[in-house]
């Protein structure tokens, strides 16, 4: 009986090995490209295509062009190199300036996939660094579309796009327009737009999303009147167009100090000279200065960003929001996003041992309202404190501090990036969220304090899945997060509505309305009681109505 039983089995694994699902080589418009097919189950398998490319080797700071094509087959099986960076220490760089190819994951059933919706991921890294795969740790890369794809039955691709000076270094005029990065991700939209049929994916249910400058880049996206009819639907995750790193208000001058520092004259033959320059010397120049205090904040030393140049961005990102009128959108943030930068410009906020000085939050919001002056401070002074009382302990100072910088540098611009979405949709839905599980890093004997929420990236490990792809570094809880979070991003890019789709969710994720300002918050225990509603309005009315109609007394 056991023979026959084992000779049953081997038929059923052959049969299954026999029909594998597959694309096997795929035609796309430069070539024929064959990837990798993996088995993830019982009449489960995935096509990975690594490194496909969508534009040519780009010319220095031109936009992307066309592919040339490639004769035979091109093995798509390893990851391309990232775009030329620099290093984490900010002392090399890594990476090539043939950069831009993208990933693609297919799931398959019994039969080879046709029409599912497709999810195109944009990394962040400050508009300075990342890359499509994201960080590795033992060939784990972050940014693997292999779960969402096979929980979520869409095809996940991944994008390489310029970063840094090579990326967004810009004279503000037609000489050295700028954006170069942003026409990047855009020319891999329209690729996929254009190939992903031959994968299998529906070229009209295309569902963009990113984090952090990813994030914001998304947001851009949206606006820029170059998109219309490709994609249906974006997320932006800890950042949106409207963040105060997000526009380089005057690119010409930081575009004199990169001269300067790589030799170059700041004459009109600075663009011609920095064209011919070494281009590892030319990206170390647009280090980002990590010398920060609450005087200086980090966040105002992103300066490599977009800027407004009548083409990508025909006018600043506030008035672009009727480009967007169709496009379906979730915008979020985590509750903490500001810790890891306002833990740069305040180092004591980590401290369980050193006290916060009161005169330090009073800095950083000098800082942050600097061009309305005293009153600026004093309005935003008495804004965060109303609730100290007469003796506040010095976590609340500490928290303070977090919540300032949280607020100014993602959470306040991601709700007017909401409400002006809502306010000028047409057919597009909008869904704001707040992401509040708390930093795996907090507690007695970790690196920080017990108090500290969800920080800024704190979410990319739950939607792409990480619990479940490395079991032992996660607890069971974060699993059923990890779900949830990929529930309500593949719902929605299905059929834009986040709680329709294939998978449950555990709350009905209400639209955010201009009038209601409704959110979900994402936790691992949440329930129906986790919708809420006028995420943060003290503060948000702060930032976007009492402070902008105070006189301004600097401006740069």
């Amino acid at each position: 009986m056991m023979a026959t039983l084992g000779i049953v089995v081997a038929v059923a694994v052959f049969l299954e090995t026999v029909s594998a699902a597959s694309l096997g080589v795929v035609y796309t418009e430069g070539g024929m490209v064959q990837g990798e097919n993996i088995r993830l189950g019982f009449r489960r398998h995935m096509d990975v295509f690594r490194g496909i490319p969508f534009a040519d080797i780009p010319g220095r700071f031109e936009k992307p062009k066309r592919h040339p094509g490639w004769d035979g087959i091109m093995k798509t099986t390893e990851y391309r190199q990232r775009c030329l960076q620099v290093n984490l220490l900010m002392s090399d760089t890594r990476g090539s300036e043939d950069c831009l190819y993208l990933n693609i994951w297919v799931p398959h059933g019994r039969s080879v996939s046709t029409d599912l919706p497709v999810m195109v991921w944009i990394y962040g890294g400050g508009f300075l660094a990342g890359g499509s795969m994201g960080a590795n740790f033992l060939d784990n890369y972050l940014y693997s579309g292999q779960e969402i794809a096979d929980r979520g039955d869409v095809i996940v691709v991944t994008l390489g796009y310029r970063v840094g000076t090579l990326g967004f270094l810009s004279t503000g005029d037609s000489s050295m327009p700028g954006n170069y990065g942003l026409w990047d991700q855009q020319a891999a939209i329209a690729w996929v737009h254009r190939n992903i049929r031959s994968f299998g994916g529906d070229p009209d249910n295309i569902t963009i999303f990113g984090e952090s400058a990813g994030g914001a880049s998304v947001s851009f996206q949206t606006l820029t009147p170059h998109n219309k009819g490709l994609f249906k639907r974006a997320i932006s995750q800890s950042g949106v167009a409207l963040c105060p790193w997000g526009i380089n208000k005057n690119p010409r001058r930081f575009a004199e100090e990169i001269a300067l520092k790589v030799k170059c004259p700041t004459d009109e033959n600075m663009v011609a000279c920095l064209k011919m320059t070494d281009p590892a010397q030319l990206t170390l120049a647009g280090s980002l200065d990590v010398s920060s205090s609450p005087d200086h904040p980090i966040v105002t030393n992103l300066l490599l960003s977009p800027v407004v140049d009548g083409d990508f961005l025909p006018d600043e990102p506030y008035n672009l929001f009727h480009n967007a009128a169709d496009i379906d959108y979730i915008a979020g943030v985590n509750d903490m996003d500001g810790h890891v930068f306002t833990a740069l410009d305040v180092p004591s906020i980590n401290s369980h041992l050193v006290n916060t000085p009161i005169g330090d939050v009073k800095r950083l919001l000098a800082s942050y309202t600097k061009e309305k002056g005293t009153a600026g401070l004093e309005n935003a002074y008495s804004t965060y404190t109303s609730t100290w009382g007469a003796n506040p302990n010095k976590e609340t100072i500490k928290k303070t501090v977090v919540e300032i910088g949280t607020d100014y540098i993602f959470l306040v611009p991601t709700q007017a990036a909401l409400y002006l979405h809502a306010s000028n949709a047409t057919t597009g839905r909008t869904y704001s969220y707040l992401f509040s599980e708390p930093n795996r890093l907090g507690g007695i004997g970790r690196p920080y304090p017990s108090w500290v929420g969800a920080d800024h990236a704190d979410d990319l490990q739950y939607v792409f899945g990480k619990p479940f792809s490395s079991p032992l570094g996660y607890w069971p809880r974060y699993r059923d997060l990890s779900g949830y979070m990929i529930a309500y991003w593949t719902n929605f890019a299905k059929t834009g509505d986040p709680n329709k789709g294939d998978l449950k969710v555990p709350a009905t994720w209400p639209k955010f309305t201009t009038t209601g300002h409704q959110y979900l918050e994402i936790h691992h225990e949440m329930n129906k009681n986790y919708v809420r509603q006028k995420m943060r309005l003290r503060y948000v009315h702060f930032w976007t109505s009492v402070l902008p109609n105070l006189p301004t007394v600097f401006s740069e």
